[in-house]
């Protein structure tokens, strides 16, 4: 009588198939949480570095506004000598929801000066645009103003400011007194930055 050749049932192979199945999908399944893994970190590590530039920035900015004094004076930071007008050099305002300051910026290595910036959310787009003062005590019409990219996606862009440090935190419009601090809130892809504080030369 012979005897039939060992091999395996049928019930055997698609156990085997079932387990090969779970196994490969366990497997598809790691490697694909670990790439969603990596995208998240890449994402989080690129938004810390945007909002450690960004931040540096604007804070050296704030910091080099250009100080009090009266044109014909010379105390404050006027990078270049005062003219003859009795109009104050410094330059703050807040309207609107946008920041117009004066402030001495470096463009390069060797360019640079005192100049009118302003820092408006236009869109989606946080734009920072600038103006030579080429000795206007006041910035001209900002349409035709270069201006730089700092943030995309923003949804939310608010002002606020404290006349000294320990006053409280306001909204409102300022006209020609310089405050203490700014502080910038920033919203862009559905969350918040953490508040931007910043103090600013008086």
């Amino acid at each position: 009588m012979m005897q039939r050749g060992a091999g395996f049932t049928l019930v055997e192979v698609i156990v085997a198939l079932a387990i090969m199945s779970l196994v490969m999908l366990a497997t598809v399944t790691g490697f694909r949480t670990l790439g969603n893994t990596a995208t998240t970190i890449t994402k989080m590590t690129s938004r810390t570095d945007e909002l450690r530039s960004v931040s540096a920035f604007l804070r050296d900015a704030l910091e080099n506004s250009v100080a009090g004094a009266q044109g014909g004076q010379t105390q404050g930071l006027t990078f270049g000598g005062t003219g003859g007008s009795s109009k104050p050099v410094a330059y703050f305002r807040v309207n609107d929801g946008r920041l117009t300051w004066r402030a001495k910026i470096l463009f390069g290595e060797a360019y640079g000066g005192s100049y009118f910036l302003r820092l408006v959310k236009l869109g989606d787009k946080l734009m920072l645009q600038w103006q030579d003062p080429d000795g206007q005590m006041e910035p001209d019409n900002w349409q035709q103003a270069p201006g730089r990219q700092v943030l995309d996606n923003v949804e939310l862009f608010e002002v606020w400011t404290r006349a000294e440090p320990d006053a409280e935190w306001t909204k409102s419009d300022i006209g020609r007194e310089t405050p203490s601090h700014v502080k910038l809130v920033v919203k862009t892809a559905g969350r918040y930055w953490p508040e931007l504080i910043m103090q600013v030369q008086r």
